[in-house]
C-alpha cells in the first residue's frame, strides 16, 4: 500500500483500491487490475500502471471517483519491479530490465538483471532510476542510459530501497543499510533490525514494519550532521547536506558552506591536491589576501583598508625547507654521504615539484577572482573621475594620497579597498607568472588594464632578469624614459661577444623605433631625443617614424643642427625621398647649404695642394650639382655670393639658369667647362619647360643664344666678367626671378609633335621662336667680327640636331657669309621638307574649309525656303488667340506661330527673371 499526497490510499491485494483517509472510504476499484502482481503511481500526472501476467495496463485518474483506461502493452516476462520517470516506464523483468514509452509503445532494453536477486527499480527524485543487479546499484536516466560513473555498494544483495535525500536506505536480510548518495557513496549507517518485512518513506522519517512491531528511522537535525561530518573530515556530505538547509536559513547555510569550503581547501592543500583546493577558495567567496598568506614568498603590497589575514602555515617553501620537510631523514640516523647526497638531490626535486604546482593553483584561483575584482577597482576609478570633475572634496584622503599612473586609470589613491585589492592581485599573479615560466603571459597581462605595484614588480623583474615584462611594465605606468634608457641598455648588452646569459631575447635597435612611434604625438621631444641614438643605425626606419608621427620637419632639423649634425644632411636626403612635396623650401636650402659647405672644404683642401681639379666630382658634388638641378626651394642669389669666382661653374651655371641668366650658364658651359654636351641639354631642359608656359609670354629661343654664343666667342667672353660682377654684386636690380622656370627638371628630350593635318591651321612659326634677343646689327657684329676664334662645327652640329626647333631665317642670319651651303644640308634639308609639308597641309586644310563653307550656305539657303500658311484660324501658342493680321513670328521648327508682340514680352520677362536670379545669386 501507498499514501498519496492526496490524503488517499493506494493498495494492491486482489486488486487494485483507491480509499479516502482517514475515513477508509472507498474511492475506486480498478477490477480489471485483479491478478496484478506489481504497480507504479504517477503522482505529478495522476497515471497509474500495473502488470498483470505478460501485459502492461496504464489508467488515468479522473479527477473524480474513476480511472480511465489509457493504454495497454504487451512485455515479455511477468513483471517484478516497475517505477515512473516522466512518460517512461522502467520494467524490471525476470532477466533484463527495460525502458516502455508510455505514449508511443517504444522499448529499448537497458542491461540484464542479477543472478541472485529479483530486479527493484526505484525512480529517484533528481529523475532517473537506481536499479538493483545483485548488490550493486546502478544509476541511469529516464531513458535507460547509464548516469553517474560511481555505484552503490551493498553489503549484500537489498530486497528493498528507500530514497530520502542525500541517503538511500537499503534493507538487507539481517540489518538496514543507509548510504550517501554522493560521489564515492560511503556507508553511513547500518541499524540491526532483523526479520524486517517492509520499509517506507514518510514525510520526516522512515518506516520499519516488522512482524510485531513498527520503528520509525529519525534523521539527525542537518545542522548537527554538518558538523559531524565537517570534524570527521567528511567535506563533500557536508556541503551537500548544506545545500538541503531551508530557504530560510540563506544566511546560515552561506556561513557554514564558507566554512567547510575553507577547511576542505586547507585539508586538499595539506595532502598535495593544490588545483581542487584553489577551487574550495573561490567557492568560500574568502579574501586573496587569506590565500595569499599561504605563500609568504610572494611579495605583496601593504595595506592601509584591507584586513590583515589570518596567518598559516606556509605550502609555498623555498627548495632548501621543503628539502628537509619532506626528506624524511631523522636527524640522528646514520647515513653514508652519497646516499645523503641522493636523498638530498631528490628532495630538491621533488620540492621544486610542489612549489611549481602550487603556483600554478594559485594562477588559477587569481585570474578566476581576476574579473570581478578589476571591474571594481575600475569602477571606483570612475566615480573618482566623476567626482573630481564635479569638484568633490577629498580632503580626508589627502594625507595618504599616492599618484600612480597606469594605462587607463590615473591616480590611485592608497585608501581604495578596491584598487589596494586589485593591486595585490595583480601583483601576486605577475610574480606567480614569472615564477613558473609563463613570461610571455606576464607580458600580456601587463599589456592590459592592470594595477600591478611599481615598486614591488620593478624589482622583482629586476632580479628576474625579465626584461621584456619590465619595459611593459614601465610602458603601462608612462615611465617611458626609463623603458627607453633600459632598452638602450639592453640593446648594447646584445652587441657585446659573448652576450649576458640571461638574455634569452636579442633586443634591436628597431625595437626603439616601434616602441617611440606611439610617443610621437605626446612627447615629440622624447622620441627626438632617442630617435638620435638610432638614427645612425636605423636612418630609414627613424625618418619613417619622423614622417608617421608627424613630428615638424623644421624641429627634427633644428634638433639635428645642435645635437647631431653629421646626420643633418643624411636627414634631410631622406626626408626629400620619401615625401618631397613635404619639404619646405627653408629645408630644401638648408640642404643644399650643407652640401655647399662640403664642397667648398674640399675644394679649398684641393687649392691649398694645388690639385684641383674641375672636372672631379666627389660624392658631395654629386649630391650637390643633382640638388641644384632637381629641387627649386632654395635661394640662387645666396648660394651664387658663396661660389669661388675661378671654380665651381658647373655649379655657378646650374644657378645662373635657375635665374633665367641663360646666355652666362651657356657661357660658362661653352667657354669654362668647354662642354657642348651640357650646353645643349641645357638648352633641350629650358625649351622644354617653355613649352609649358602661357602662349601669351615672350620667350626667347634658347638656341638661337647658344648659337650666338659659339659664332661670336669674344664678344661673349668680353662682356661675361662684366655681367657675372653685376650679377653678383646687385642681384636685386639686374635679375628678375622667373617662379615658373625655377622649377626646371631634367626630364630628358620631350617627343617630338607631328602636327596632323586637321591641327595644322594652328602651326604657325611664332615671333617668339623668331627673337634671339640680337637685332640685325648684332648679327653683322658678329659676322664683321668672324675670325677663327668662332665655334663653326659646334654652331653647325647644333642646326643639324636642333633644326625642327630652331627658326631658320634667324639662323642664317646669324651665320658668317663665308658658311659653305654644302655645310648646311643637314640643317636645310629636313627645314625646307617640313616647310613644304606644312604648306600643303595648310592648303588642303583651306580647300576643306572652303568646302564646309559652301555646305552650310546651301543649308542656310535651304532652311530660308521653308513656307509657313496661315489661316484665319491659326492660333498664337502663348496667349491662344487668333493671329489674323496681326505681325507674328515663327519658332525655329517652323509650325510654333505667336504674336510678335508676345514674343517680344515674352523675351523681356524672361530677361527680367534672369537678373534678379543673378541678384539672389550674389
Amino acid at each position: 500500500m501507498e499514501v498519496l499526497r492526496s490524503q488517499e490510499l493506494l493498495s494492491l491485494s486482489e486488486s487494485i483500491s483507491f480509499h479516502k483517509l482517514p475515513s477508509f472510504e472507498t474511492v475506486a476499484v480498478i477490477s480489471k487490475a485483479k491478478g496484478a502482481n506489481a504497480y507504479s503511481w504517477d503522482e505529478s500526472r495522476a497515471f497509474l500502471c500495473f502488470s498483470k501476467q505478460r501485459k502492461i495496463w496504464i489508467f488515468r485518474h479522473d479527477g473524480g471517483r474513476g480511472f480511465v483506461e489509457v493504454k495497454d502493452y504487451n512485455v515479455s516476462d511477468t513483471v517484478k519491479s516497475m517505477a515512473w520517470c516522466g512518460e517512461n516506464i522502467c520494467i524490471g523483468v525476470r532477466k533484463e530490465y527495460m525502458i516502455l514509452n508510455a505514449t508511443t509503445g517504444a522499448m529499448s532494453e537497458v542491461f540484464s538483471s542479477g543472478r541472485i536477486s529479483p530486479p527493484l527499480v526505484v525512480s529517484l527524485p533528481s529523475g532517473g532510476f537506481l536499479l538493483g543487479k545483485d548488490n550493486i546499484g546502478v544509476f541511469v536516466d529516464q531513458n535507460g542510459k547509464l548516469g553517474q560513473e560511481g555505484r552503490i555498494c551493498w553489503s549484500e544483495a537489498p530486497s528493498q530501497i528507500v530514497i530520502h535525500e542525500p541517503y538511500a536506505i537499503g534493507l538487507l536480510s539481517k540489518h538496514i543499510e543507509i548510504r550517501s548518495l554522493q560521489q564515492s557513496f560511503p556507508l553511513i549507517q547500518t541499524v540491526g533490525l532483523r526479520n524486517v518485512r517492509h520499509v517506507i518513506r514518510s514525510n520526516s522519517a522512515i518506516i520499519v514494519s516488522l512482524e510485531k512491531s513498527v520503528y520509525g528511522l529519525f534523521p539527525v537535525p542537518l545542522g548537527a550532521q554538518i558538523v559531524q561530518l565537517t570534524a570527521s573530515g567528511n567535506f563533500e556530505e557536508a556541503l551537500a547536506l548544506c545545500k538541503l538547509l531551508p530557504p530560510e536559513d540563506s544566511s546560515l547555510r552561506a556561513a557554514k558552506e564558507s566554512s567547510i569550503h575553507i577547511r576542505y581547501a586547507h585539508h586538499l592543500f595539506e595532502n598535495g591536491s593544490y588545483e581542487e583546493a584553489m577551487e574550495h577558495f573561490v567557492d568560500s567567496q574568502v579574501d586573496i589576501t587569506y590565500v595569499l598568506s599561504l605563500y609568504p614568498s610572494i611579495i605583496v603590497p601593504k595595506s592601509t583598508v584591507l584586513p590583515e589575514p589570518q596567518k598559516v602555515t606556509d605550502f609555498g617553501l623555498d627548495a632548501s625547507d621543503l628539502s628537509r620537510c619532506s626528506s624524511g631523514i631523522s636527524d640522528d640516523m646514520e647515513t653514508s654521504p652519497r646516499a645523503h647526497s641522493d636523498l638530498e638531490e631528490n628532495a630538491s626535486v621533488e620540492s621544486k615539484i610542489v612549489s611549481h604546482n602550487t603556483l600554478m593553483a594559485l594562477i588559477k584561483f587569481l585570474q578566476k577572482k581576476r574579473f570581478n575584482i578589476i571591474e571594481k577597482a575600475a569602477a571606483e576609478g570612475t566615480d573618482e573621475a566623476v567626482s573630481d570633475a564635479f569638484g568633490a572634496n577629498f580632503k580626508s584622503y589627502d594625507s595618504n594620497r599616492s599618484k600612480k599612473s597606469n594605462k587607463g586609470r590615473g591616480s590611485v589613491p592608497i585608501s581604495s579597498g578596491g584598487r589596494e585589492r586589485a593591486a595585490i592581485l595583480d601583483t601576486a599573479l605577475l610574480q606567480a607568472l614569472i615564477l613558473t615560466g609563463q613570461s610571455s603571459a606576464a607580458v600580456e597581462l601587463l599589456r592590459g588594464v592592470n594595477f600591478c605595484d611599481l615598486k614591488i614588480s620593478e624589482e622583482f623583474l629586476h632580479k628576474s632578469c625579465q626584461y621584456t615584462a619590465l619595459l611593459e611594465l614601465y610602458k603601462c605606468n608612462d615611465m617611458h624614459r626609463e623603458a627607453l634608457k633600459l632598452l638602450l641598455q639592453l640593446i648594447e648588452e646584445s652587441k657585446s661577444e659573448p652576450p649576458r646569459p640571461e638574455l634569452i631575447q636579442k633586443f634591436t635597435p628597431e625595437m626603439i623605433i616601434d616602441y617611440l612611434k606611439p610617443l610621437c604625438g605626446t612627447d615629440p621631444m622624447l622620441v627626438l631625443e632617442f630617435a638620435m641614438l638610432v638614427l645612425e643605425s636605423c636612418p630609414t626606419q627613424t625618418i619613417e617614424l619622423f614622417l608617421s608621427g608627424n613630428i615638424p620637419a623644421d624641429l627634427v632639423n633644428s634638433y639635428l643642427k645642435q645635437h647631431a649634425p653629421n646626420m643633418q644632411a643624411r636627414y634631410l636626403e631622406l626626408m626629400l625621398s620619401m615625401n618631397e612635396d613635404g619639404v619646405s623650401g627653408h629645408l630644401q636650402n638648408e640642404m643644399v647649404q650643407i652640401y655647399l659647405s662640403e664642397v667648398l672644404d674640399w675644394y679649398r683642401e684641393l687649392s691649398s695642394q694645388q690639385k684641383w681639379d674641375e672636372t672631379a666630382h666627389s660624392p658631395t658634388r654629386k649630391k650637390l650639382l643633382s640638388a641644384l638641378e632637381n629641387i627649386s626651394g632654395y635661394n640662387p642669389e645666396g648660394l651664387l655670393k658663396r661660389l669661388p669666382a675661378d671654380a665651381l661653374y658647373e655649379e655657378r651655371a646650374i644657378l645662373l639658369g635657375k635665374l633665367n641668366q641663360h646666355e652666362l650658364a651657356l657661357s660658362l658651359y661653352v667657354h669654362k667647362l668647354h662642354v657642348p654636351e651640357l650646353a645643349l641639354s641645357y638648352c633641350d631642359r629650358v625649351y622644354e619647360s617653355q613649352l609649358n608656359q602661357p602662349p601669351g609670354r615672350s620667350q626667347s629661343n634658347i638656341y638661337l643664344t647658344l648659337l650666338q654664343i659659339y659664332l661670336n666667342p669674344r664678344r661673349t667672353t668680353r662682356n661675361f666678367e662684366r655681367r657675372i660682377n653685376n650679377l653678383v654684386s646687385t642681384p636685386n636690380a639686374e635679375i628678375k626671378r622667373n617662379n615658373s622656370s625655377a622649377s626646371i627638371r631634367s626630364k630628358g628630350r620631350l617627343p617630338r609633335k607631328i602636327a596632323e593635318i586637321e591641327g595644322a591651321e594652328d602651326v604657325r612659326f611664332s615671333p617668339s621662336n623668331t627673337d634671339s634677343g640680337k637685332s640685325d646689327g648684332d648679327a653683322d657684329e658678329a659676322n664683321s667680327e668672324g675670325g677663327s676664334n668662332i665655334m663653326l662645327d659646334e654652331a653647325l652640329d647644333l642646326l643639324s640636331r636642333r633644326w625642327e626647333r630652331i627658326n631658320g631665317a634667324q639662323a642664317l642670319k646669324l651665320l658668317p657669309k663665308e658658311t659653305k651651303f654644302k655645310n648646311l644640308l643637314s640643317f636645310l634639308g629636313p627645314l625646307l621638307r617640313k616647310s613644304s609639308e606644312t604648306h600643303r597641309n595648310f592648303a588642303v586644310i583651306r580647300r576643306l574649309r572652303e568646302s564646309e563653307n559652301l555646305q552650310v550656305k546651301e543649308e542656310l539657303y535651304d532652311k530660308r525656303k521653308a513656307v509657313v500658311k496661315v489661316t484665319g484660324d491659326s492660333m498664337c501658342s502663348l496667349c491662344n488667340k487668333k493671329i489674323g493680321t496681326s505681325v507674328f513670328a515663327v519658332y525655329p521648327n517652323g509650325t510654333t506661330l505667336v504674336h510678335f508682340v508676345c514674343f517680344r514680352d515674352s523675351q523681356s520677362m524672361k530677361a527680367v527673371k534672369g537678373s534678379q536670379s543673378r541678384k539672389r545669386s550674389q
